[in-house]
Formats: structure tokens, C-alpha cells, sequence
């Protein structure tokens, strides 16, 4: 399998909000409690478009394998950016996150940030695990954090200096 990876547009918007649903349903690794929409995340792409960048990854066939994205986020110094990722379920551990993450990397020190942020719920050993091996070291904990669920769950802030 030949993994490609190159900018998501606004016609990937619907097969990666159907990724993102899938792991939203399974529950566990996401803060994200409610499915989203095709058009909610072409809105999210859209927005900050000279601060952000949006990356997939997909097979030579075309079948998204997972997407990544960085953007400014309220609280966080204008230096830093904010990192999402998600992987197909069942298709971690394959080198996709790995060469999301290259993509982005090279993105964020682009757009000029100094470092880059990913927020993780603390129950999620694969996440913690994959922003560790990356280079990302912990610098924040954030105790009880209500998700829309109800649920409470803490969650570790970690840093990659670019």
C-alpha cells in the first residue's frame, strides 16, 4: 500500500467527517461528544485559512486512511497552534499519524509558529502515546473536564517546540 499525503480541500470534507463520526460513536479518544457535519467541518477548514493547515492521508486507491490539522486556538499565545489528528479505526500503527504529522510539521513552521499544542484526554493511552512519540512533552494537566456527555474526564496539555 503507497500512503500519500497532501492538503485536504473542501470535496474531503465528507468522507473525513464520516472518519471522524466513526471514532465520535466508538467514544474514548475524542473530547468531541456529537457527530458532526460535511458542511460543519468545510466551515471549520475555511476559517483562519491563512493560520491553519489541513492534511490527509490516503491510500493509492483514494480511501482516506486519517487527516490532521493545526489552527490557532483561544488561550493559547499567537506563537502556538493547535493540533487535531484522527486515524480510520483499525488502521493505527500503520505510519499514518507519523506521516500526517511530517506534513504538518513543516505547515506550522511555514505559517510561522513557535510550537504546537495537542490536548488529549488522559484516557486516551494511544493518543498520549502517539503526540509522545512525536517529540511532545507534557506541560499542562487539566482536571475535570466536563464533555458533552456528561462525562468527566482530565486532560494532558503537551508542547512540540518547532
Amino acid at each position: 500500500m503507497t500512503l500519500i499525503v497532501r492538503r485536504a480541500g473542501s470535496l474531503d470534507c465528507g468522507a473525513m467527517a464520516d472518519l471522524l463520526n466513526q471514532i465520535i460513536e466508538i467514544g474514548g479518544t475524542t473530547a468531541m461528544t456529537t457527530p458532526i457535519t460535511r458542511s460543519e467541518l468545510s466551515s471549520w477548514m475555511a476559517s483562519d485559512t491563512d493560520q491553519s493547515a489541513w492534511h490527509i492521508a490516503e491510500d493509492d486507491t483514494g480511501a482516506l486512511l486519517g487527516f490532521q490539522w493545526i489552527a490557532p486556538k483561544t488561550g493559547l499565545p499567537a506563537e502556538a497552534c493547535d493540533i487535531a489528528t484522527f486515524v480510520q479505526v483499525g488502521r493505527t500503527g500503520l505510519g499514518t499519524g507519523s506521516a500526517l504529522f511530517d506534513a504538518t510539521r513543516a505547515a506550522a513552521r511555514q505559517l510561522g509558529y513557535g510550537w504546537i499544542n495537542a490536548t488529549i484526554r488522559a484516557d486516551n493511552s494511544s493518543g498520549l502515546a502517539y503526540y509522545q512519540s512525536r517529540g511532545f512533552d507534557n506541560y499542562q494537566l487539566t482536571p475535570n473536564v466536563p464533555l458533552g456527555t456528561g462525562q468527566v474526564v482530565d486532560r494532558v496539555s503537551k508542547r512540540y517546540n518547532l
